[in-house]
């Protein structure tokens, strides 16, 4: 199955990423892929664009050359209180809102403590998918948090760069997190966490997780832009209906 949407890239706004977003658009217009989401790290990561970066994302179009640009950010979750680094009416400003732990900001420490802090960022409403939750280094309760999820309408990322580049052992995590969050009947996506141009929509090793659970693909996100665009939509997003277009033309 070819995966159209990729809710999970990083731009030169992140130091630390390659490409402009203008690389991207072009790259999806050669992959054909028709939505995803500029999600760069919050504010508190050292090297993470200003606050107002995400504020100004406003200025953006949401469709460009039939490319579907979702404003977004991977937020930091900050304390096992669960809290990120993106708040208030700011929030209702973006169009996907990502969030996972992030050493710079948030130390591992241990099971206890990681799995309130997810559970706990779960719970606030403020963030719509929670990335990479199977890095080795901050081990939680999945079963307790693909509970969590499910019932609180949330996402968990299997997160193609953490069998590549980045949280190297996530592999056995994240078949357990597959599997759990197909028992509790919530959602799965799969991200890419492109930090270059090239690899944005490549899944081919999240795809194998997937497989491999027997995760079922109506509850996995990427499965199509719609399918992402009513799961952003029953979250509260509003704004969306510039994205009607991507929609006629899959039609």
């Amino acid at each position: 199955m070819k995966y159209l949407v990729d809710t999970h890239t990083h731009t030169i706004a992140s130091t630390h990423a390659y490409s402009t977003l203008q690389e991207y658009i072009a790259m999806a217009k050669h992959k054909g892929v028709k939505l995803f989401a500029t999600t760069d790290h919050g504010p508190d990561m050292a090297d993470a664009p200003h606050f107002w970066h995400f504020v100004n994302l406003r200025v953006l179009p949401r469709v460009v050359d039939g490319v579907g640009i979702l404003r977004g950010i991977e937020a930091n979750i900050k304390n096992e209180v669960g809290e990120i680094d993106f708040f208030g009416d700011y929030l209702e400003e973006l169009d996907i809102v990502l969030a996972g732990f992030h050493e710079p900001v948030f130390a591992p420490s241990n099971k206890e403590i990681h799995t309130a802090a997810m559970i706990n960022c779960i719970n606030s409403g403020h963030v719509d998918i929670i990335t990479h939750p199977g890095n080795p280094a901050y081990p939680i309760d999945i079963d307790a948090v693909a509970k969590a999820a499910a019932e609180n309408n949330v996402a968990l990322e299997i997160n193609n760069s953490s069998f590549l580049v980045s949280r190297k052992g996530s592999e056995h995590n994240c078949i357990a997190i597959a599997k759990a969050v197909k028992e509790a009947g919530g959602l799965l996506v799969m991200g890419s966490d492109s930090h270059v141009a090239y690899s944005l929509g490549d899944f081919t090793l999240a795809e194998q997780i997937v497989e491999q659970a027997e995760f079922p693909l109506d509850r996995l996100l990427n499965r199509s832009p719609e399918a992402l665009l009513a799961f952003l939509s029953s979250r509260g997003h509003g704004s969306l209906d510039e994205y009607s277009v991507l929609l006629e033309d899959s039609n």
